[in-house]
């Protein structure tokens, strides 16, 4: 019996390989975004200010009960393979998708992803966006704090969202169901 010879891996697969072995430090978050790993820093009180407004608008106002994580680990199938950690992630609460989900779990049954601007607006902006319409997710809400204003992204195809709506802050912005309410952004003036 002769030893098989193993199929060489792709860059791609070395890639994804040491990025899943990092080992980041304390409050880092490293993800692999369009082939590149991307590694940010804690964020600032302002960027975690931003997103306990809106999630506690989502628990009073929406008519869906969510369930929300500020830290889950998304697997965005497709090429380049994602691996991305969104500021915020929403489901419906009947989906219990986060109880017994892998450190990096698939997207299928998030509602809307959140991301606020921070050390790398860029990222936010475009790769991210991209990176979730490929992945299907139906609703993107950027805060984009040096433009004051929030855009929500929606109706994904292929590698963008087809529609989306900003508002300056001060102004509401519709969430579509299964949020089905206005979120205020005054308060991040």
């Amino acid at each position: 019996m002769t030893a098989m010879a193993h199929e060489p891996l792709t860059q791609e697969e070395v890639l994804l390989e040491g990025f899943l072995a990092l080992d980041t430090p304390e409050g880092f978050r490293a993800e692999l975004i369009e082939g590149e790993i991307v590694v940010t820093p804690p964020p600032d009180g302002d960027h975690e200010d931003c997103i306990n407004v809106i999630l506690k608008q989502v628990i009073r106002c929406a008519r869906t009960d969510m369930d929300f994580s500020g830290n889950k680990g998304l697997k965005l199938e497709g090429s380049p393979r994602d691996h991305v950690i969104p500021d915020g992630t929403f489901a419906p609460t009947q989906r219990r998708l986060y109880r017994g989900a892998d450190p990096w779990m698939p997207c299928d049954g998030v509602s809307l992803v959140l991301e606020v601007t921070s050390s790398k607006p860029g990222a936010d902006r475009e790769t991210k966006r991209r990176c979730y319409a490929r992945g299907g997710i139906p609703l993107y809400l950027l805060v984009d704090r040096e433009a004051a204003a929030v855009t929500l992204f929606s109706d994904p195809e292929g590698h963008d969202y087809r529609e989306h709506r900003t508002r300056p802050f001060g102004k509401p912005i519709t969430l579509p169901g299964p949020f089905g309410f206005d979120l205020d952004t005054s308060d991040f003036l």
